[in-house]
Parts: C-alpha cells; structure tokens; sequence
C-alpha cells in the first residue's frame, strides 16, 4: 500500500471528524439557545465552545463521541453565568444551567433539519 492512500484516508478521516463535530456543535447551538429561552434567560453571544471529548457507547451499544460544548446565559442582563450541552453524537444527553441539572430538558431537540 502506497503512502499517497494512507494519506488520502487520514484527511477522509479528518475531514468527516471535522464534518460530524460542526454538525454537534449546531445542535448544542440551538439547544443552549432554547434551553434558555424556556428558563426566561438570555442565551449570551450566540455561541458555544467544545470543552471536552472522549468516547462513549449510546443505548444500543455503539462507540460514539461524547462531546461538552460550554456556554454563557445571563439572567439579569448584567451578568454571565455558564452553561453545558452534553452532546452523544447528535443527541442531547443533558443541558446545564449553572450547576442546575436539567436531565431531558431539551431532549426533544435532538436533529435540525
């Protein structure tokens, strides 16, 4: 086997890492932002950022990435307090607002189409 495939194959391998974390990270968008919406809060800077990933296996056994996007909401508009999306591939596992854990809370915002 030639190199020029090992290395075609190693940026297939990165390109579709990179393809599947933007498509999580849309979701953590909108769940952060309905999360936040449902609770009455502002969902701040309309953004959030991958704090950790590892793997980890969903209900049916399979190994997926397991993905911690944090945010900021503010709940008097003069403050920041944080938030966390934790993303199973592209389902919610749970949203928390400030320590506050909110298991399903967002479930039902699992795919945008």
């Amino acid at each position: 086997m030639s190199w020029e495939i090992v290395l075609l194959g190693l940026f297939g391998v990165i390109g579709w890492y990179w393809y599947a974390g933007m498509q999580a990270r849309e979701q953590a968008v909108a769940v952060g932002r309905r999360a936040c919406v449902d609770a009455g809060l502002q969902f701040l800077d309309e953004s959030v950022a991958l704090s950790r990933t590892r793997f980890a296996r969903n209900s049916i056994g399979q190994l997926q990435f397991l993905r911690d996007y944090r945010f900021e909401f503010s709940d008097t508009g003069d403050n920041r307090r944080p938030g966390v999306v934790r993303m199973l591939g592209n389902r919610v596992e749970w949203v928390s607002l400030d320590g506050e854990w909110r298991p399903g809370h967002a479930a039902s915002v699992t795919r945008l189409d």
